[in-house]
């Protein structure tokens, strides 16, 4: 489906296997962005307030920084395998949080599952980065990461109706199911692949000299400077949930559709980036995108008890979050050549 976007210049394996591996973050994504427009919905069914329930997200949300770790590893292994074993952690970890009778287990689950992401997330970008040299990235990754906007607008609302059929629990078993079939597609689509080595590497601007391994003067700022961007970004996914329901008294069902709609704008986004992020530059992409987040952000402070322009402002903000964040993963996968 997604290969029909891609030439014949570009692999024969990513043509062929994009749509899978794109299909797959999909439930994963799903799985992971379940909770944040949900958290007043789940910490009513923990029976704890809001902002405990905060401070246990933030602890899941800390073992992001394990991903240098993983990352290591990641390079000397065969991708397809570890994207089978990440997709199977981020399963258990949704089965974990379904199934905790209190806090604690749940926190439990969505460590998990942030660490098995971190490891589906890893592998499929040195996937990517072993078939498709820098130069022509964009477009590819561009693709794929329409998972992160689609697991919003179709994982994430799924996810959500059942949740407003049933319970938040089972909204995280549908992920589960979900991220099971992804398993089985990546071991029948991928698994007979054998052990790539990183694509043909083209100067960019990014080049300068640096010890073996490191990411030099460079590639520090890229790492803050999108340290910064996902803060931004993350301060509003986590709290916009909280904010329409003590503000407006949405419930599930009302979540759900905004959830939808959000989703949309950042397919919308996403879309934009692979289309054009590799003729107007990747890092020229991300700062326009950046920018115009400041702004975004202030009218939503500014009219964030106004249902109408707040929501239009929170939409605008998190799809220029989406356009920057698809910009930069080309970058980021350069940033060590030879070591995606």
């Amino acid at each position: 489906m997604l290969g029909r976007y891609l030439d014949d210049s570009y692999a024969p394996e990513v043509r062929r296997n994009i749509t899978t591996v794109a299909l797959s973050r999909l439930g994963a994504n799903a799985v992971y962005r379940f909770s944040a427009p949900f958290l007043p919905t789940i910490a009513s069914g923990l029976d704890v307030s809001l902002s405990r329930l905060g401070a246990a997200i933030a602890i899941s949300e800390a073992v992001g920084l394990t991903a240098p770790l993983v990352g290591r590893r990641i390079d000397r292994r065969h991708h397809p395998t570890t994207m089978a074993l990440g997709l199977v952690g981020v399963t258990a970890g949704a089965l974990v949080a379904a199934a905790g009778p209190n806090i604690v287990w749940f926190v439990v689950g969505l460590v998990l599952l942030a660490v098995a992401k971190i490891v589906f997330d890893v592998a499929l970008g040195a996937w990517t980065a072993s078939h498709v040299p820098y130069e022509r990235r964009g477009r590819v990754v561009g693709l794929v990461e329409t998972s992160w906007a689609l697991g919003m607008l179709v994982g994430v609302s799924t996810m959500g109706l059942v949740t407003a059929l049933t319970s938040w629990r089972w909204g995280y078993v549908a992920g589960a199911v979900m991220t099971t079939a992804a398993v089985a597609a990546v071991v029948v689509r991928l698994g007979s692949e054998p052990r790539s080595v990183p694509a043909a590497y083209t100067p960019d601007a990014l080049d300068e000299p640096h010890g073996p391994g490191g990411i030099g003067r460079r590639g520090m700022w890229m790492v803050a400077a999108m340290f910064a961007l996902t803060a931004a970004a993350q301060s509003l996914f986590f709290t916009f949930g909280a904010w329409l329901e003590d503000e407006f008294g949405f419930g599930a069902v009302a979540l759900t559709a905004v959830t939808f709609g959000l989703g949309g704008l950042e397919l919308v986004a996403s879309t934009t980036s692979a289309a054009r992020v590799d003729r107007w530059g990747k890092e020229r992409s991300v700062v326009i995108g950046a920018g115009l987040m400041v702004p975004m952000g202030l009218a939503l402070a500014a009219f964030g008890t106004s249902f109408v322009p707040g929501v239009l402002a929170l939409g605008v903000f998190i799809a220029l979050f989406e356009f920057s964040i698809v910009s930069s993963i080309s970058i980021g996968s350069e940033l060590v050549p030879g070591a995606p």
